[in-house]
């Protein structure tokens, strides 16, 4: 084989060699109403914060507070753009089919939604950027919560043996997420406070999904609960992590405000 020969066959195989898509951003995911993601496109930014608020491009603008997460799309460079109407009509489309509203907005590259899960009220608006991105900041509704102190829950403990707890995980992971920070740390406040203390960790589920897969996520969340805290500096030998799953619901689990009361974790004094 020439020269020439060996080089058109390498140009060939290089041109036959299909381009490995680029990974989403670490730590990143679609949300769960809205998982249809335009094809070949991948998430490049991917924030979330605790408690902030948006304004939202409806007639008239709207300002909503609560939990915030704004997630990029960029399509793969390989790919052709499929263009801002045919990314609208796609969420529009599951949008409707889902039961989800769409809110008229004061622009044609955004789309609002309106929706409800796990009993909160849930915004999110698509915005198109240009024919390569498309972005989607969501607001979760809901109040700013005051963080229960130590002294709270070491009254709690000494009075009811036990205080429950809102903390708040990545959906079916054991991921404590940054909003939940606070709540850790009060934890470590009242145990250091009293070092003689030792407590049961225990996570429990509503009843969504399988009875053994609840039991699994909830043992491991209340591993990751003890984990966080022994990594402030408290012995994990005073800790003694537990999951029940759905084993113990305190609220009826056919509604969605009960549903949210069993998704919890206990501290118990022993």
């Amino acid at each position: 084989m020439n020269l020439l020969s060996t080089i058109l066959v390498a140009l060939l195989a290089f041109v036959a060699t299909p381009q490995r898509p680029e990974p989403d951003v670490k730590g990143s995911s679609d949300y769960p109403l809205f998982a249809n993601r335009m094809p070949d496109y991948r998430i490049s930014i991917y924030k979330k914060e605790g408690f902030s608020s948006y304004r939202f491009d409806t007639k008239p603008p709207q300002t909503i507070e609560g939990r915030y997460i704004f997630i990029s799309y960029h399509l793969q460079d390989y790919s052709e753009p499929p263009g801002n109407l045919a990314i609208h009509r796609n969420f529009q489309n599951a949008a409707k089919s889902a039961g989800i509203q769409i809110i008229p907005s004061g622009s044609n590259d955004n789309t609002i939604f309106k929706a409800t899960r796990d009993g909160v009220e849930v915004w999110v608006e698509l915005h198109t950027t240009n024919v390569r991105e498309y972005r989607m900041t969501i607001i979760e509704r809901t109040p700013m919560k005051q963080v229960i102190r130590a002294d709270a829950m070491a009254a709690a403990l000494d009075k009811e043996g036990f205080v429950a707890l809102d903390i708040h995980f990545a959906t079916a992971r054991a991921e404590i997420l940054p909003e939940s920070r606070p709540i850790i740390d009060e934890i470590v406040s009242l145990l250091k406070k009293r070092p003689n203390l030792r407590i049961g960790v225990e996570g429990h589920t509503d009843n969504t999904g399988t009875p053994a897969f609840n039991k699994t996520l909830s043992n491991a969340r209340a591993k990751a609960v003890v984990e966080a805290i022994a990594a402030a500096g408290i012995n994990p030998n005073r800790l003694e992590p537990a999951g029940y799953g759905q084993e113990r619901p305190i609220a009826d689990n056919r509604t969605e405000e009960g549903r949210a009361k069993n998704r919890r974790v206990e501290l118990v004094k022993r």
